[in-house]
């Protein structure tokens, strides 16, 4: 019932066609925007090495850490992240800290055939040996008294674990001990070679790359 005297309004609502073109075209480029950054993102999540890993070390996830970077089609050389590490894991080459872990650097530990000795070496190390370094360990079999034989290799490419620090009032001035990843196939000589007062050396195989400070 209209009241006599008065008019009744209604109010329209009207959108400019614009204003709708404008919002398709701008939902359009967002979207778009997405599709090329997730596109052009190449990079794929393997693991790296928390700290400094030696041949013989048990794999674990504590020891590895994440990490995002653009390997290309190389992805499956690397070991990537999973749920948990179902296999006991063995570390076959040193892994220094924040380096890739590589596949080949691993291997399954049921096929473990390393174990550790402790070695005298007279004289004093190369400053590249330490934990983690890829040594050669020669031998040299005494003849006489003073005298020995030519020296040769004992052990090819073992892995040093530590530098047994000396511990007793004696100092270390004669030689040092380190104690070295070796096959266990080569245990028997190593223990000879001890045992009949062989000279042994270690020699270093890999020599990290200095700076250079001049040109």
């Amino acid at each position: 019932m209209k009241v006599p005297g008065s008019t009744s309004t209604r109010r329209r609502f009207w959108v400019d066609p614009r204003f709708i073109i404008g919002l398709v075209l701008v939902a359009a480029s967002i979207a778009g925007v997405g599709a090329i950054v997730t596109g052009s993102d190449q990079t794929s999540v393997v693991y790296t090495a928390r700290h400094t890993l030696v041949v013989g070390d048990h794999l674990a996830k504590t020891d590895l850490v994440e990490t995002r970077v653009q390997l290309g089609g190389t992805a499956q050389l690397y070991l990537v992240p999973a749920a948990k590490l179902n296999r006991d894991l063995l570390v076959t080459r040193t892994i220094l800290a924040g380096e890739l872990v590589a596949r080949s650097m691993v291997g399954d530990a049921s096929g473990e055939e390393l174990t550790s000795v402790v070695v005298d070496v007279p004289g004093r190390l190369a400053a590249t040996v330490g934990p983690g370094s890829v040594v050669d360990t020669w031998s040299a079999a005494a003849t006489e008294p003073g005298e020995y034989a030519p020296p040769t290799i004992l052990v090819a490419q073992a892995s040093v674990v530590r530098i047994v620090e000396p511990t007793g009032i004696i100092a270390a001035d004669n030689g040092q001990s380190v104690e070295l990843l070796v096959p266990k196939v080569t245990v028997a000589a190593v223990l000879e070679a001890i045992m009949n007062g062989d000279a042994l050396a270690i020699v270093p195989i890999n020599t990290p790359l200095t700076t250079s400070a001049g040109p």
